[in-house]
């Protein structure tokens, strides 16, 4: 078993490619993400989209192999890939050597790719250093007054050898009315907010993560946001809702096949540990019960542009970090059952997930995901025991068809009472007390519909609508039949009809313009899930500008 275990670590830890680094890109940045997708929905590529974020790397060489088939491309897309190349070239041959200091980073030179502006950027045979500045701010105007939201930090990534990548982000965010508490209704991802005497607030958000690449795989030590299971209008099994968390990261790709992602996380459980904490002068050193989370995502395609993923997570507290958990391709509630007994206060808050994509019709993207917090099949039709703790989303987009430069997104999504709940508080499918799972949480449903239009390179036009609904927040104890046969939506609290007009350009690299109108009616019966300044019937505009990630 020693010599297995070391011909492994040696293969993985002798393989090179030049191009194997892995740095993330931003699950923020949603246009370049959408540009991927309606590449794979037009057949130029193939993608398996499940997983997000996708490293610099990955994107790069999707593009180059986009690039590879320019003839399929119209001009529009043509133009919207040598802009993108303009950044993502970085990541593949051809600017070997560029100095900052030379000013070579501004000047296009004989034989070297047009490369975009940076505010630093240094690149020689052995390293490669990006830095650039982060800054935005959004405005809101409806007839309840006006907010904003702005942001302002610093970026960098950077490549060593041909394995290791960095990476790190940090931004300041200030927000004059608070949008995003957790107890909120809304994609945006949250923050560890301080709230501010004048009534809003403000929270700072560090991203980063080291990794080391090889031709077929990768391992990193990241805190980033991530999605799992494909959607357009926000994942129901692993969301960005949440604040990002460290999370140790592995991804296997050894055929094309087949790909694997597993993550082991620490999360904030925002639970006081009684025991730990204690009184120092005048006040208290509170201390926190540590929360972990292990997930993995096997992903199959047996048949060319279509992915089969299914996978499975635990959320556990109270024990230190396990070694079963850490073993990427365990079922983690079997471990939990050899580890811990089979009793419910004594085990910890295991789940499982599906996903289905097919984008085997050109142009056309088909989409469904599972997540399954508990079921019991003996009881699933028995109205009174069911304990169906279930997400579902099903979804299709079509891109560049019937009419050039239009795309169609639909989707909807139902999450059944007591889904990521658990009856532990230290175990729930949250950090930060913003869950993990959809930003409706559990008792809810949406139907999004999005139409998109880009006639010229970097300028999107969506027009979008949007109806969600939550119903009551029913108490799970875990005592006696606590949260079993609990009525889907029986009545309704919050509801949320939203008329959309949505314009962004992107001028530059990163560097956006963006305008909005939004017709909306917010009904909130307790008055918590949404913001004064959003509730009832509202005619909200917002524009701003947004310069990195």
């Amino acid at each position: 078993m020693k010599k297995i275990i070391f011909s492994l670590f040696l293969l993985i830890f002798t393989s090179r490619i030049s191009y194997s680094q892995e740095v993330y890109q931003n699950v923020s940045n949603i246009n370049i993400y959408d540009f991927i997708d309606e590449l794979a929905n037009c057949g130029i590529i193939s993608v398996n989209s499940v997983v997000k974020p996708y490293s610099r790397m990955f994107i790069a060489e999707k593009l180059k192999e986009s690039s590879e088939k320019s003839q399929q491309l119209n001009k529009r897309q043509k133009d919207e890939l040598e802009f993108y190349l303009k950044d993502f070239n970085k990541e593949l041959p051809g600017l070997e050597t560029t100095d900052f200091f030379a000013k070579k980073f501004i000047f296009k030179k004989k034989g070297i790719p047009d490369k975009r502006i940076d505010l630093f950027y240094y690149k020689d045979s052995l390293t490669t250093i990006t830095v650039n500045p982060v800054f935005g701010v959004n405005y809101f105007y409806n007839k309840n007054g006006a907010n904003y939201h702005r942001w302002n930090g610093l970026e960098a990534s950077a490549y060593v050898g041909k394995n290791w990548g960095f990476y790190a982000s940090l931004r300041d965010n200030y927000e004059s009315e608070l949008f995003a508490k957790s107890a909120y209704i809304t994609p945006q991802t949250g923050g560890c907010i301080k709230p501010s005497s004048k009534g809003g607030g403000d929270f700072e958000e560090m991203k980063g993560g080291a990794t080391y690449s090889w031709k077929w795989g990768s391992i990193g030590l990241v805190k980033d946001n991530l999605t799992w299971g494909n959607n357009y209008n926000g994942a129901n099994i692993i969301s960005n809702k949440a604040p990002s968390f460290p999370f140790l990261k592995l991804h296997l790709n050894p055929v094309k096949w087949f790909d694997f992602n597993y993550i082991h996380g620490w999360l904030v459980s925002r639970v006081i540990d009684s025991l730990r904490t204690y009184n120092y002068n005048n006040g208290s050193r509170i201390i926190y019960r540590q929360k972990y989370i292990a997930a993995n995502m096997f992903t199959f395609s047996p048949f060319k542009k279509l992915n089969i993923s299914f996978g499975n997570s635990i959320i556990y507290s109270d024990i230190g970090v396990q070694p079963g958990f850490l073993i990427p391709i365990m079922f983690f509630k079997a471990v939990d059952h050899s580890q811990n007994g089979m009793n419910n206060y004594g085990g910890q808050n295991a789940q499982m997930f599906f996903d289905i994509s097919s984008r085997q019709i050109k142009h056309v993207h088909l989409y469904s995901s599972l997540y399954v917090d508990e079921i019991n099949i003996g009881n699933m039709r028995d109205k009174q025991k069911q304990s169906n703790f279930i997400s579902f989303k099903c979804g299709f987009s079509v891109s560049d068809y019937p009419f050039r430069n239009f795309m169609i997104f639909s989707e909807y999504t139902r999450t059944n009472p007591i889904t990521y709940k658990h009856f532990i508080p230290a175990t729930t499918f949250e950090s930060n007390l913003y869950t993990l799972g959809n930003y409706l949480k559990d008792n809810s449903d949406e139907w999004f519909f999005c139409l998109r239009y880009k006639p010229l390179r970097g300028l999107h036009v969506d027009v979008s609508y949007l109806f969600a609904r939550k119903g009551p927040d029913y108490p799970y104890t875990g005592i006696g039949s606590s949260g079993l046969g609990m009525p889907f939506m029986d009545t309704v609290n919050w509801y949320k009809k939203d008329l959309s007009l949505q314009v962004s350009y992107e001028a530059f690299n990163d560097i956006f313009l963006f305008a909005a109108f939004s017709n909306s009616l917010i009904k909130d019966d307790l008055k918590f899930y949404t913001p004064v300044y959003f509730q009832g019937s509202t005619n909200t505009i917002n524009f701003g500008i947004n310069w990195g990630f």
